[in-house]
């Protein structure tokens, strides 16, 4: 397969073609089993429609979410051999979600999620899949575990897709810029998106995917959003319509097509004499320099980028007493510090000679990516810690670092290349720091050409030349400028530097640091390791990128000093409304605390926390906070709850009860899980009853505990007729306010089936209950 210069046409949709046979609550996947015959119908349509790959019909195929009586492996053998019995030229065994949330998100593994996609695909191979499918995923983390398992137990090449949203971001936040950069430096064959929207509707994700992928970009859109009509799901896209969509994308540089919810053989067939028609693009793959988090990607090509130092406890009292003593919010307010003062990615380090490094450096990266959206500089000495770091981390990471020593370079660079990071390349080897610019220069060429050989790209290589004190080694100072020099003419590569290094010993640091910082910018330096939060060096950095020509008619220096105002310093905050926002879960405890006493609890609630939590939702509909910080934020102002309560005692009171459930035949609850947090933490009593709910255990719990406000989710479009008849019995047996939400409803559909709201998101969930316990209905 020549992905960049052939099409490939997968099949539509199988989940929509086979409704009319399912069961209410039947695993798709066990008709495999139970009625191969229908799902061979099925690929075969799509075969004699001009598909070249057909799609198993295994898409929760997984033990975290497959819920059939019938055994998982001959669920997954049984549809390999399906799909292959219908003459198609590829079989793609298809991997969903697990439908779990990942840590620290949610409870789940990303060991054991790894695991259950491990088993699903070593299954699917062996039973004779060409291809692995990854699809629908809106976690860029379960995407990349998904990945990595498929990578340890086959060859086969690996397609992964993600699902956008309207507002460019899977339903977990990440971005598409950063989806494509991290899925294709992990090694996948094909990049992309499916799901979700309509072709119209996805073409700005899918112009980002294409401006940052390496590798060959898949689309697979929706027929349109569906709707219900007579009791059955229609889409509203018509054949010619999409397909003229997807032939515009393919115009771009697509070079794999198909369809997802709502497409059928007609649609295939169409979008069939398009690639036949057309000529792929042969576009130009993605070769830039760059790192990202979940939701934000830094380009670093022709930009100097601050690299905040602060987290870091080699001559910091403060932040090794936090690391020893789980002092999360002191560590998370350096971050943000640093953030706000400027910095573009955030080392970590968490090297302490009495602590669990493994442990602790892996905490700080799931807490650290609950607050701030910079990428992250993982910094170890220690191969374990920097595996178990860069396995939980949503996105493209650096690691710090790899050195020109045989053993180093055979322990980080494999690493490197399995977890699709980039890394910085210390220019010492066994002899230890060159003295001289032309050896330490043979040792980067050494690192380069290494890496090289694991098949890792230079742009991902960053070579640090090491800054020596220039107290004890003055005549070095020079060496390592000469050197950065040296590396951005003769390698190209990006140069690092730990500035702050060449002052210690001497008086004034900060005026050394600055001059020689400027020094190093000067010879070629990219990414500057400093402290943000000095004024001094970041206006170094500001003028340099002006006279670099990097900050264009100087809008930003003349933005930034234009009127001269201090650097924000890292502070102790305890304004709790700020400790919320930023999800800093200590310090509210704390704070709260401290008001009890002499502040009344009730005072408390309704001035602090819930004012707090609805700026968070404010933000979270705005597009500023995304999903991990509104959980971040929705954690800690918990902590104050659980603070007045405590206190409280016995004498706590009980807020007011709402029941949530997903409804019967329907096994997705992550976004009800989501509302149920964010309840909880604004006070309200949950009732959760899970997934998969009879209408008649719902009535039964209104009726028993006296429940005013029932919340229904819905992710398929087949259980949205068993929301009404849940809606129908408590219009019969209670007086309670039924709200509903779930991807495939919006508020027609709310008022068609009778519910009293239509929550679209957590936050809008929270605004509705206090309307309805305050007696707005």
């Amino acid at each position: 397969m020549d992905l960049l210069h052939e099409f490939l046409v997968f099949d539509g949709a199988m989940g929509t073609m086979l409704q009319d046979v399912l069961q209410m609550g039947q695993a798709p996947e066990t008709l495999n089993v139970t009625h191969p015959e229908t799902v061979l119908a099925v690929h075969r349509q799509y075969v004699q429609a001009g598909a070249d790959v057909v799609t198993t019909n295994t898409f929760g195929a997984n033990r975290l979410k497959y819920h059939g009586d019938i055994p998982l492996r001959e669920v997954i053998e049984s549809g390999v051999r399906t799909a292959k019995a219908s003459g198609a030229k590829y079989v793609a065994l298809d991997v969903g979600p697990t439908g779990a949330l990942l840590e620290p998100l949610g409870e789940a593994k990303t060991a054991d999620v790894m695991e259950a996609f491990r088993e699903q695909i070593a299954i699917g191979v062996a039973a004779g899949a060409d291809i692995v499918l990854i699809e629908t995923m809106t976690d860029l983390l379960e995407a990349k575990a998904a990945l990595l398992a498929a990578k340890a137990v086959c060859d086969k090449p690996v397609f992964v897709t993600m699902s956008f949203q309207e507002n460019g971001r899977t339903f977990l936040g990440a971005d598409a810029a950063s989806a494509a950069l991290t899925l294709a430096s992990l090694g996948a064959s094909a990049v992309g998106v499916n799901c979700s929207l309509g072709p119209q509707e996805l073409l700005p994700a899918v112009q980002t995917v294409l401006q940052y992928s390496a590798v060959p970009v898949m689309v697979q859109p929706n027929a349109g959003l569906p709707v219900m009509q007579d009791g059955k799901t229609m889409y509203t896209v018509t054949p010619e319509a999409f397909v003229q969509s997807v032939s515009a994308m393919m115009d771009m540089g697509v070079t794999i097509v198909g369809g997802c919810c709502g497409t059928t053989p007609d649609y295939i067939r169409k979008l069939r004499s398009a690639a036949d028609a057309g000529v792929p693009k042969g576009r130009v793959p993605f070769k830039d320099a760059a790192v990202c988090s979940a939701s934000k990607c830094v380009l670093l090509d022709g930009r100097t980028t601050v690299i905040g130092e602060r987290i870091n406890p080699t001559g910091k009292k403060k932040l090794k007493e936090a690391l020893r003593t789980g002092d999360d919010d002191y560590i998370l307010q350096e971050a943000l510090s640093q953030r706000d003062a400027g910095a573009q990615i955030l080392d970590v380090n968490a090297g302490l000679p009495d602590i669990d490094e493994t442990a602790v450096l892996s905490h700080l990266v799931d807490e650290l990516q609950t607050v701030t959206d910079l990428p992250l500089q993982i910094d170890s000495s220690d191969p374990a810690a920097v595996e178990a770091a860069v396995l939980r981390y949503r996105g493209k990471p650096i690691i710090n670092s790899v050195n020109g020593k045989e053993d180093n370079m055979a322990a980080i660079l494999p690493l490197v290349k399995k977890y699709g990071t980039a890394v910085v390349g210390l220019t010492l080897d066994e002899s230890g720091i060159p003295a001289t610019a032309e050896a330490r220069f043979a040792v980067a060429e050494k690192i380069v050409n290494r890496a090289a050989e694991y098949g890792i790209p230079r742009q991902d290589v960053f070579i640090d030349c090491l800054v020596l004190t220039a107290s004890t080694n003055q005549d070095m100072v020079m060496e390592t400028v000469r050197a950065v020099r040296m590396v951005k003419e003769r390698l190209g590569c990006k140069t690092v530097l730990g500035v702050s290094n060449v002052s210690f010993g001497l008086p004034e640091r900060e005026l050394v640091n600055r001059t020689f910082l400027a020094a190093a910018l000067g010879a070629g330096l990219d990414l500057p390791i400093l402290n943000p939060c000095s004024k001094a060096y970041m206006d170094t950095v500001d003028a340099f990128r002006v006279l670099h020509g990097e900050d264009r008619e100087s809008k930003q220096f003349i933005a930034n000093h234009h009127q001269q105002s201090a650097v924000p310093q890292t502070a102790c905050v305890t304004d709790i409304s700020t400790l919320i926002l930023n999800g800093q879960k200590a310090g509210v405890r704390t704070q709260v605390r401290k008001l009890l006493r002499d502040t009344p609890p009730l005072d408390i609630i309704q001035k602090h926390l819930i004012p707090a939590l609805d700026i968070v939702g404010e933000k979270f509909e705005s597009g500023v906070f995304f999903l991990p910080q509104l959980i971040a934020s929705a954690e800690a102002a918990k902590e104050g709850f659980d603070e007045i309560a405590a206190q409280a005692g016995d004498d706590k009171p009980e807020g007011e009860k709402i029941l949530l459930a997903t409804v019967e035949g329907d096994i997705h609850d992550i976004g009800k899980n989501i509302v149920a947090m964010l309840l909880g933490n604004y006070g309200y009593t949950v009732v959760d009853l899970g997934k998969d709910v009879p209408p008649e255990r719902i009535v039964q719990t209104v009726q028993a505990q006296n429940i005013r406000l029932v919340g229904l989710s819905a992710l398929m479009t087949t259980t949205v007729p068993s929301m009404q008849k849940t809606i129908e019995d408590l219009r019969r047996q209670t007086s309670c306010v039924i709200m509903v939400g779930g991807a495939v409803l919006t508020q027609a559909d709310a008022d068609r089936i009778g519910a009293d709201y239509y929550a679209r998101d957590a936050a809008e969930a929270a605004r509705i209950a206090e309307k309805v316990f305050k007696g707005e209905k």
